[in-house]
């Protein structure tokens, strides 16, 4: 599991999930997936924050799980992961799975995408959701890709 060096604000401007979301397991998450130091904005927003943001970036007029905004890949990784509140907890509900667990995937998964995965491609895909699935049974997650 990955030790890299992380400077982290954690935001909540819809505080419904500060509970689940720990400074310290969110360092921890982002650390694992981490490959080089990194200067990590997360931000908890409600769906009209997410909806807007994913409307005006990505021309997406809904709001989504995790958008990741990556500004350097290296010497640090620096980015700002901004997770719909909402939309994870409707996921894991329709799911089955725990909260933090999922809130622990978002940040797996915005933290690659800040580093340059990406899953438009199928092998680029299988690529990415194979670290996930790696990083997130090192913490002790279930694989989230293999449905029970």
């Amino acid at each position: 599991m990955s030790l890299a060096e992380l400077s982290l604000s954690l935001q909540f401007a819809d505080a419904r999930h500060r509970a689940v979301l720990p400074r310290h397991k969110v360092q921890r998450w982002i650390r694992a997936a981490l490959e080089l130091p990194g200067e990590i904005t997360v931000r908890i927003v409600d769906a009209e924050e997410g909806q807007a943001l994913n409307r005006d970036f990505r021309s997406k007029d809904y709001a989504t799980n995790v958008l990741t905004f990556d500004y350097s890949h290296e010497p640090v990784v620096t980015a700002d992961l901004v997770i719909c509140a909402e939309v994870v907890e409707r996921e894991a509900r329709e799911a089955g799975i725990d909260i933090a667990a999922h809130y622990a995937h978002m940040l797996v998964h915005g933290t690659l995408h800040a580093q340059g995965y990406d899953h438009e491609e199928d092998d680029e895909a299988e690529c990415m959701e194979a670290r996930e699935s790696e990083i997130l049974l090192a913490l002790g997650f279930a694989d989230p890709y293999r449905r029970a």
